[in-house]
């Protein structure tokens, strides 16, 4: 007999990679000189902010399918204006690097998250430098530079681009906690949408006018309707399967689910886009990098649960309070196409840019929360296997001792 809730559950992971390598590929496609030449990609993002944020207004103030949080001009000022202006900063500079690089080189690049997140988070305070932890971020690093080394299309402009993208989210995610948890606000997928998509329009509009706005006078652009409105609905469907994704499974399923994104997306970019060719050194170099951030996820679940075993053996009547750390935020890919995608496991491949406490989590977990997938046994028998070796618990919410969840939910572009 067929277990429909099995089915649709898998039916949801299936979506959520499609549209998440969707959206890359079709950016990339769009961007790109060599096949729909519209090399503007702040203009993008702000066609992708501008339709998201429209549809998020709609749901919220019209149809009422989320109800607004209670937002105060000081929230506001304090919290989501500098979340906002990273992760416009983010998506701009990944879209950029779309017209330098390929996608392939991209996904690689993008191991370095959990490196930029944690060297953020010890800049703002929020970590300390640990051996053990620098040893990771440091085989990372070597991954990513023997990757690049291997790269045969290597582009400066494209590898700062991107870098400097990566670097602006780990910053956003760090003032996500440190700004926003402090002040105890939580947003869904759609309200992080409704604050932040149009406050990230208006800080886009600067570069736009200095940049992009003289070239699209001089230049003939074509603007196909049917081209953007799909792209964009690509994008906001993107973030919609994510939620739905998270509704009906854990973060450990949907990051499995990320890294074989990863792979798949690095495959089918060789194939859609020839001028993408992956070397040996290239692979080489991803694997290396990839190991750290598994040893890096592995030290860091190790820290989360003798924090649980410590607090546990409190006293009740004892008010304690874990204290949580950005840095132990794990994004191998974290934009989708830019943004467009990320994982960031996070890649959010490939995004909220706002997450879900984990105590929302836990009621949605209460009420319609299905069993993890993976832990059926017969053919989930290797991921359930891929899930421990990544260092997680299957059927839970992977916390690394800091935000409850970032996948790659930064897809909005």
């Amino acid at each position: 007999m067929i277990n429909r809730p099995l089915v649709l559950t898998y039916l949801y992971l299936f979506i959520y990679i499609l549209l998440s390598s969707g959206v890359i590929l079709y950016n990339k496609w769009v961007l790109s000189p060599k096949y729909f030449n519209f090399p503007l990609p702040i203009t993008l993002t702000m066609i992708h902010m501008g339709f998201s944020g429209a549809v998020a207004f709609f749901l919220v103030r019209v149809f009422k399918v989320v109800s607004p949080v209670k937002m105060t001009f000081e929230i506001y000022a304090t919290c989501v204006i500098p979340i906002s202006a990273f992760f416009a900063s983010s998506l701009w500079f990944g879209n950029t690097a779309y017209l330098h690089i390929s996608v392939a080189f991209i996904q690689m690049l993008k191991a370095l998250m959990p490196v930029a997140t944690f060297l953020m988070a010890v800049v703002c305070g929020t970590d300390k430098l640990r051996c053990d932890v620098f040893f990771n971020m440091l085989l990372v690093s070597v991954g990513v530079v023997v990757s690049s080394y291997g790269e045969i299309h290597f582009n400066v402009v494209g590898t700062v681009y991107q870098v400097t993208g990566i670097f602006a989210e780990a910053l956003r995610l760090v003032l996500t906690q440190v700004l926003l948890q402090k002040k105890g606000l939580t947003l869904n997928p759609i309200t992080s949408l409704y604050y932040i998509a149009p406050c990230s329009f208006v800080f886009l509009f600067v570069p736009w006018y200095l940049l992009e706005k003289p070239n699209m006078q001089v230049t003939q652009i074509q603007f196909n309707f049917w081209i953007f409105f799909s792209n964009a609905l690509c994008a906001l469907a993107l973030n919609f399967s994510i939620f739905l994704v998270i509704g009906r499974t854990g973060a450990v399923t949907i990051r499995v689910a990320g890294v074989l994104k990863d792979w798949i997306l690095i495959a089918l970019s060789t194939v859609i886009f020839p001028e993408s060719t992956i070397t040996g050194l290239n692979i080489i170099g991803y694997a290396i990098a990839l190991c750290g951030v598994l040893m890096y996820n592995y030290i860091k679940v190790k820290d989360v649960r003798a924090s649980q075993l410590s607090s546990e053996s409190i006293p009740e009547r004892m008010d304690w309070k874990l204290e949580k750390r950005s840095s132990d935020i794990f994004t191998p890919n974290s934009n989708n196409g830019n943004g467009g995608s990320g994982s960031s496991d996070m890649n959010v491949d490939e995004e909220a840019p706002l997450l879900a406490s984990r105590k929302e989590k836990e009621e949605r977990k209460d009420d319609n929360y299905m069993m993890n997938p993976f832990e059926f046994v017969g053919s989930e028998v290797l991921l359930h296997g891929i899930e421990m070796l990544l260092g997680w618990e299957y059927g839970e919410v992977a916390v690394m001792g800091g935000l409850a969840l970032d996948l790659d939910l930064n897809v909005i572009s």
